[in-house]
């Protein structure tokens, strides 16, 4: 690629992204009492409950670029201790290279706000590094120990009088959720099943699920029963992008921060936690002032909506200890927020930026920058060019772009759209967290029922002469 001019780098820059403005348990071996805690408790939470509260805690994400989902999942464990949860009923992926990463400006500390405190400290490290994949998740969901690789192999025990509470926070796309290794994902379809089967167990009560990525209706939208007794709530519908918050640029961000620090659905209902009294605050509420406060994407709910009425007290448990609550309502959303597939744009341009001019730091910075835009370029250029063989050029953008009517899943045949997205990557590279934004084009070449020969053809034909980058 030819050396480019800082003027025409930061306008290439600023063209790719896209920033819009303006943008919760006593302890476990106990029984839990829920019989006080307001008349219009719905009944599974107006009767004793001998049940125990089970969490599972993910972030699906690597790299400093990537902080917020870390920090996000951190932040929701600090919610759940303080709600009562011992640590050997709650379980923590995350792939810990964050803390401590050379470009973090507190050395062992995660933030998630600007000024906040260290929600790092005293997280337990169940599942880190390679462990971070979907076959110890859904292994530790069903509760079974032999299918475990590494981790400290604490599994899901719950049974059939507990409640669970599972949290997802990382990059998504139609039908998928990201995991760190690029070869790794947690596609929809195998979730459902694993939930499916946790149910017919008896693994469960009731379960709350909170997933945090682009396109994260696409996970439950036409798959997830409403009569399996679990709760779903999603940061965006099953075609849109999710957003990062407290971003580089904002004025109540540390300069010294090159990355986001929280995603506008997480941090929606985190901080509701942390500024109401979780005895006395239902699913609903909280549901509603997540909703209008995440006001860059659809913050959609799923499954069996007779959970509503329960309060959050009964999954995340609330710090009895603190009879001083003042419930705020609603929170404003911060001053901006950035759609998560540009976040990583945005760190390499603010680095870039903050460099000293003619350092090294300025180089590798803008090579970064430049390796991610001409990434970008080749990504849209070859899915299209695949379309365009497939389908012709007129007909190529209508097929790729469909979205399917509300209730359908995003494909039919889960092999195939599996084994699509590995015939791309074999010929053309990896998607990468950008490119996740067209596995809905490669669900759409399934559902027009394109041979594997042909799409390997076109594959081979679209990418065979391009730098695979």
């Amino acid at each position: 690629m030819a050396i480019l001019g800082c003027g025409v780098l930061l306008s290439l820059a600023l063209l790719s992204l896209s920033i819009g403005i303006n943008l919760c348990l006593p302890e476990n071996g106990k029984e839990i009492d829920f019989s006080a805690h307001g008349e219009n408790a719905s009944p599974s939470t107006t009767k004793k409950d001998k049940g125990k509260r089970w969490a599972v805690l993910i972030a699906g994400s690597n790299g400093y670029y990537n902080y917020r989902h870390q920090a996000d999942i951190c932040h929701a464990y600090q919610i759940l201790k303080k709600g009562g949860l011992k640590d050997e009923n709650i379980i923590v992926f995350m792939y810990d290279d964050i803390a401590h990463d050379p470009e973090n400006p507190r050395q062992g500390v995660i933030i998630n706000k600007p000024k906040g405190h260290d929600v790092y400290k005293g997280v337990p490290k169940d599942y880190t590094g390679a462990d971070v994949n979907s076959k110890n998740f859904y292994a530790v969901i069903l509760g079974n120990k032999r299918n475990l690789t590494g981790g400290s192999g604490k599994v899901l025990k719950s049974g059939p009088n507990d409640h669970v509470f599972i949290y997802y926070a990382d990059h998504g796309s139609a039908g998928l959720l990201g995991m760190p290794s690029g070869d790794d994902a947690v596609y929809a379809k195998d979730l459902i099943h694993v939930l499916k089967k946790k149910h017919a167990s008896k693994g469960f009560k009731s379960m709350v699920f909170y997933v945090e990525a682009c396109e994260s209706g696409s996970i439950f939208e036409g798959l997830l029963p409403n009569k399996m007794n679990i709760y779903a709530t999603t940061a965006a519908n099953a075609e849109e992008s999710s957003y990062g918050t407290y971003c580089p640029g904002e004025p109540e961000v540390p300069e010294e921060y090159d990355t986001c620090l929280g995603d506008l659905y997480s941090i929606s209902w985190l901080e509701d936690c942390d500024s109401n009294d979780l005895r006395k605050e239902t699913l609903e509420k909280q549901y509603e002032r997540v909703r209008r406060r995440t006001n860059k994407s659809h913050v959609m709910q799923y499954g069996d909506m007779s959970h509503r009425k329960e309060f959050l007290f009964t999954y995340m448990g609330a710090d009895l200890a603190n009879d001083s609550y003042t419930s705020i309502g609603d929170i404003s959303s911060p001053s901006r927020a950035v759609n998560q597939r540009d976040t990583n744009l945005l760190y390499f341009q603010h680095k870039f930026l903050r460099a000293p001019a003619g350092s090294h730091a300025k180089l590798e910075a803008r090579k970064q920058l430049l390796d991610e835009i001409a990434h970008r370029k080749h990504v849209d250029y070859s899915i299209h060019k695949i379309g365009e063989l497939l389908f012709g050029y007129q007909k190529s953008s209508n097929v790729l772009m469909n979205v399917r009517p509300r209730g359908q899943p995003v494909v039919d045949d889960w092999d195939c759209f599996k084994k699509f997205l590995r015939i791309y990557k074999n010929y053309c590279g990896h998607l990468s967290t950008y490119g996740m934004k067209y596995t809905r084009a490669i669900a759409n070449i399934c559902n027009a029922g394109v041979t594997l020969e042909k799409m390997v053809a076109a594959s081979d034909q679209a990418c065979s002469k391009k730098l695979h980058v």
